[in-house]
C-alpha cells in the first residue's frame, strides 16, 4: 500500500536566484557561456563557488555572490541555500571524467536539488534549453515532496519500547 503523499509548494519569483558552479576544467566554458548569456543573466540574482563566482565577476562583470570553494564547503552551503529555498536553480558545468577530492560533496549536493525540485543543467545544452525557457520570465512553483509526516513517523518508531 502506496502512502498518499503531501507537497509544499515554493514560488519561484520572476527574478531567478541562479546558483553558478564549475569544475577547474569547465570553468572556462562556463565563463564563456557567461557571457554569452550576460543580458539574460543579469536580470537574475546570481550566486557561485568561490573561484567560479570571482572569475565571472571579474571577467564578465555582473555581480556574483561567492560562497567557500567547493571543497572547502562551498557545495555544502548552495546546498544548504537550495534546502532553505534561498536557491531556485543551479548550473553546474562539472567534469565527469576527472575525479575530485569533493566528490561526496557533489553528489550531495545533487541529490538535495533533485530533493527540493530546482531545474539543474550540467551542460551548456542542458543550459541553454533551461535559460530560453518561456519560465525564465515568469513566476513558477515548485511542488516539493513533504516528507515531514515520514520524519514524524520514524521519529515515533525510535521512541517505542
Amino acid at each position: 500500500m502506496e502512502l498518499q503523499k503531501s507537497f509544499i509548494t515554493m514560488k519561484m519569483e520572476k527574478q531567478k536566484r541562479i546558483a553558478l558552479i564549475a569544475h577547474d576544467n569547465k570553468k572556462k566554458d562556463l565563463i564563456k557561456w557567461v557571457e554569452f548569456n550576460k543580458d539574460t543573466l543579469g536580470k537574475h540574482f546570481l550566486c557561485g563557488t568561490g573561484t567560479t563566482a570571482k572569475l565571472i565577476s571579474d571577467k564578465v562583470s555582473l555581480p556574483v555572490k561567492a560562497f567557500k570553494s567547493g571543497p572547502l564547503g562551498g557545495d555544502q552551503q548552495i546546498g544548504a541555500r537550495i534546502a532553505e529555498g534561498d536557491i531556485d536553480f543551479m548550473i553546474f558545468f562539472w567534469d565527469p571524467l576527472e575525479a575530485q577530492p569533493h566528490d561526496p560533496d557533489v553528489k550531495a549536493l545533487l541529490r538535495i536539488a533533485v530533493l527540493y525540485d530546482i531545474p539543474v543543467a550540467n551542460n551548456r545544452s542542458t543550459a541553454d534549453f533551461l535559460l530560453t525557457s518561456p519560465l525564465m520570465d515568469e513566476e513558477y512553483k515548485r511542488k516539493i515532496i513533504d516528507h515531514s509526516s515520514s520524519i514524524d513517523r520514524r521519529a515515533i518508531e525510535f521512541t517505542k519500547d
